[in-house]
């Protein structure tokens, strides 16, 4: 049986290749997932997680201890504790915080602008070079007190220099620092503006927001005291990067869905090739127990020849998908700047995990065909096998295990609907799906059928011919009905979410932008001008008064805004306040607000004071917005004070806000905005769903190679039908017709198909999750999206033709007629 095993991969190399181009495309993508993972890691570390990078472990708070730093700062370190334990490890330790501190020129100019005029925030430098995280552009290090190094990106807004002197802080606590060197921070954990020695640093701790977060430290710490805790530091950066998506690991968990993805689809496409592979062997494989092979040999033939193309299929996979994982790093920081990615170690788990899975999805795949081959009598396999239909025995049996999984799946679906249930979700859908894949042979040719009577005569001998196998033709949409499916059902997923957030942010951040001015009233020249900036569609002014308010430090205006609705998101209704007596408040426009929704506070505007009642809502910055008679009582001179501004949609957030930044400057006005924000969230929100739909992609690629497959194998089972036909005068050019048109049949209905599962599961998960989180969200379909799936489909089943159909088409009736 060795000579046969040789035998066999040589004769059929041509045929197993189609399997192993299934198994190496998977293996490939599971290697690439490996190695992208690995480099967002390793650019989080060298990026987020920078302050850490040089350091073994890191000292922090436990998150659920009692916090014991100031008022400011919560969940940060003891003060005390902190200042001993960097104090007693030395060089080795890198003490992490900042402070925020008035700032000025020696002239007395402020420095800073908008909101942050005339004060910044300082933080400390590590003692040891291997723990400085910051990366030195110019000049030198801070080395000594009275010196800083400053971020390049604040010296270049504030115009400050190597050598300049900035006075920081007020009173005794007051320090003239020389400004000896410029540095970059690549992270925002402990981002400050300017950085100090940990002497220096220490001067400042009676400051309101003086605080230490953290403490890296190369080495061993010894022990701590109470209300610290010691992380390794990879752990720790890994933690914090679970923190910001709700403690889940959401890029790990994307990759591995993806890659289960992948490896299902690679499961049917692969069994679909060796199914057909091993049927036209029949004859083969009766010839050997003929000649005195008995079962059990010629099983172990067929399944060392899958095993030998798994790890073939599998090391190629490996080798490909490494050398393109590291290529595409560099092209993604070409593309994505603020998520620079870092080039990692191998991922040696991801790596084995890779060839070991394409390995074990051959042998699984080809595992039911080889035993069903074989199972076969020799004389029974001299004949032709009679496909599967319901009215057998096992085509009934099929059936009835069809129905039985789809009633069950759809009243899992209805509990997870009311309970909202992930458990009964995913076990609903899985048990629907296998039921439909089971039906395949009996639904999918129907379906082949209909579309093909669309598409009228010309079509009808692909549409036989298509259907003519109903167990292969299920087995040959399978693969791409999975791909579809998922796709149908993220993108209408993210749709609908993406919808419901929208009107969130437009009920939560009505206004874009505003321009506030305390000092004096904004004039009609400024708001002129803010007109008349690239990106500002509308823009208004909104006349009040100054006002204290009980809870807030500072005075900020009180408005009233009929005219709202001119700019605000929302069409204006934040702005309506019906019940006089009451205040409404952007609470979280206020860094350290002290009053709640419900309080009574005291409002005064010179010499007349109300008591009003709280409202809170978020989105047009720090100011009170009242009823028209409630300002009446508070005076009678109303003036413009704030200037309200909706952006053109599509602008970029960035340049108009640096634009009104400067106008809001020169006018001595205060820029608030929501732009940046809204854009960072839609940029990491398209960032996934391209990543996500980049990742299905692959998915449904990887299914169109099985319909490239199967179409090619059923080319040379055919070869002896073709000739017929040729011979009955078929040119090659309807030859080649008739075999596009059978794979564009079969794409277009898997196609058609999942989109409608895809769509119901898709509103599943809407009643299960989004309308619990979203409760005004609505269902929203993305049709034109689903169309192009539908269409790109079509046209790769197209192509999925060619080579097979020219290939039929060069044997000439002689040649084909004389195969067997």
């Amino acid at each position: 049986m060795r000579t046969v095993f040789r035998a066999s991969l040589r004769l059929y190399a041509r045929r197993y290749v189609a399997a192993a181009v299934a198994v190496t495309a998977s293996v490939a993508f599971i290697a690439v997932i490996g190695v992208l993972t690995s480099g967002a890691r390793a650019g989080f570390m060298e990026n987020s997680g920078a302050p850490y990078r040089g350091a073994d472990h890191v000292v922090r708070a436990p998150e659920d201890g009692h916090s014991r730093g100031p008022a400011c700062c919560p969940d940060t370190l003891d003060l005390s504790d902190a200042i001993e334990l960097v104090d007693r490890l030395g060089e080795n330790a890198s003490g992490l915080g900042r402070v925020n501190l008035p700032a000025h020129r020696e002239g007395g100019a402020p420095i800073g602008s908008g909101g942050r005029r005339g004060e910044t925030t300082v933080g400390p430098i590590a003692a040891s070079e291997d723990l400085r995280w910051q990366r030195l552009v110019s000049g030198r290090w801070a080395e000594r007190t009275g010196e800083a190094v400053m971020h390049v990106w604040d010296a270049q807004a504030q115009e400050v220099a190597v050598g300049e002197r900035i006075r920081v802080g007020e009173g005794a606590a007051a320090t003239d620092l020389e400004v000896v060197g410029l540095v970059v921070s690549p992270t925002t954990w402990t981002q400050a503006s300017m950085y100090v020695t940990w002497p220096q640093y220490l001067r400042w701790r009676d400051q309101p927001t003086f605080h230490v977060g953290s403490v890296a430290v190369r080495g061993e710490v010894g022990p701590v005291p109470e209300g610290m805790r010691v992380w390794r530091a990879d752990d720790y950066v890994r933690e914090g990067l679970t923190r910001l998506n709700n403690k889940t690991d959401m890029i790990t968990l994307m990759m591995l869905l993806f890659a289960g993805v992948a490896l299902v689809v690679s499961v049917l496409v692969v069994a679909n090739t060796f199914s057909i592979l091993f049927a036209g062997r029949l004859r083969d494989f009766a010839l050997l127990r003929c000649v005195g092979a008995t079962r059990r040999q010629v099983l172990g033939s067929v399944r060392r020849e899958a095993a030998a193309v798994g790890v073939l299929a599998s090391l190629a996979g490996t080798l490909a998908g490494t050398g393109l994982g590291y290529g595409l790093l560099p092209l993604i920081n070409t593309l994505a700047l603020t998520t620079p990615l870092a080039a990692p170690a191998p991922p040696v788990p991801w790596l084995l995990g890779g060839f070991a899975g394409g390995l074990l999805v051959t042998v699984v795949a080809s595992w039911l065909p080889t035993r069903q081959v074989v199972g076969v009598s020799p004389l029974a396999a001299l004949r032709p096998r009679a496909a599967l239909h319901a009215h057998t025995s096992t085509g009934r049996a099929r059936l009835a295990l069809a129905a039985l999984l789809l009633v069950t799946g759809l009243a899992l679906l209805a509990v997870a609907i009311v309970g909202h249930g992930t458990v009964f979700m995913v076990a609903g859908g899985g048990s629907v799906f296998t039921g439909v894949l089971l039906l395949g042979p009996v639904l999918v040719p129907r379906l082949v059928r209909v579309a093909g009577a669309l598409l009228g005569p010309p079509a009808r001998l692909a549409t036989e011919n298509a259907v003519r196998n109903p167990r292969r033709t299920a087995a040959t949409t399978a693969a791409l009905l999975v791909g579809v499916t998922l796709t149908t059902a993220v993108l209408t997923g993210m749709a609908t979410w993406r919808a419901g957030m929208d009107e969130v942010r437009v009920r939560h951040n009505p206004i874009d932008a505003s321009l506030t001015s305390l000092d004096k009233p904004v004039t009609t020249d400024l708001l002129d001008r803010v007109r008349r900036t690239p990106g500002v569609e509308r823009a208004i002014t909104v006349d009040g008064a100054v006002a204290r308010i009980t809870g807030f430090d500072t005075p900020i205006p009180l408005l009233t805004a009929p005219d709202a609705s001119r700019v605000a998101r929302d069409g204006g209704s934040f702005a309506q306040i019906e019940q006089p007596g009451t205040i409404r408040l952007d609470l979280g426009a206020f860094v350290d607000p002290r009053v709640k929704p419900g309080d009574l506070v005291t409002v005064g505007v010179d010499d007349r004071h109300a008591q009003l009642k709280v409202i809170s809502l978020s989105g047009w910055g720090q100011a009170g917005i009242v009823a028209p008679e409630t300002l009446a009582r508070l005076t009678d001179a109303p003036e413009p004070r704030v200037i309200w501004v909706r952006a053109t949609e599509g602008v970029d957030p960035l340049r108009l806000v640096d634009d009104l930044d400067g106008l809001a400057d020169a006018a001595g006005a205060k820029l608030e905005d929501r732009l940046q924000a809204q854009a960072a969230a839609n940029r990491e929100r398209d960032i996934l769903a391209g990543a996500a739909l980049g990742l299905l992609g692959i998915s449904v690629a990887i299914a169109l190679v099985g319909i490239a497959n199967t179409l090619g194998l059923s080319v040379l089972e055919r070869a002896r039908e073709h000739a017929l036909l040729r011979a009955l005068g078929l040119t090659r050019g309807q030859l080649r017709r008739m075999l596009a048109t059978e794979a564009v049949l079969l794409s277009v209905v898997a196609t058609l198909l999942g989109t409608a599962i895809g769509i119901g599961f898709a509103w599943v998960g809407y009643e299960t999750f989004v309308k619990r989180a979203l409760p005004r969200a609505t269902m929203h379909i993305p049709w034109p999206s689903l169309g192009a799936v539908v269409l790109i489909a079509a046209l790769a089943g197209l192509l999925a033709s060619v080579v097979p159909a020219r290939r039929a088409a060069r044997v000439t009736p002689a040649e084909g007629l004389s195969l067997d």
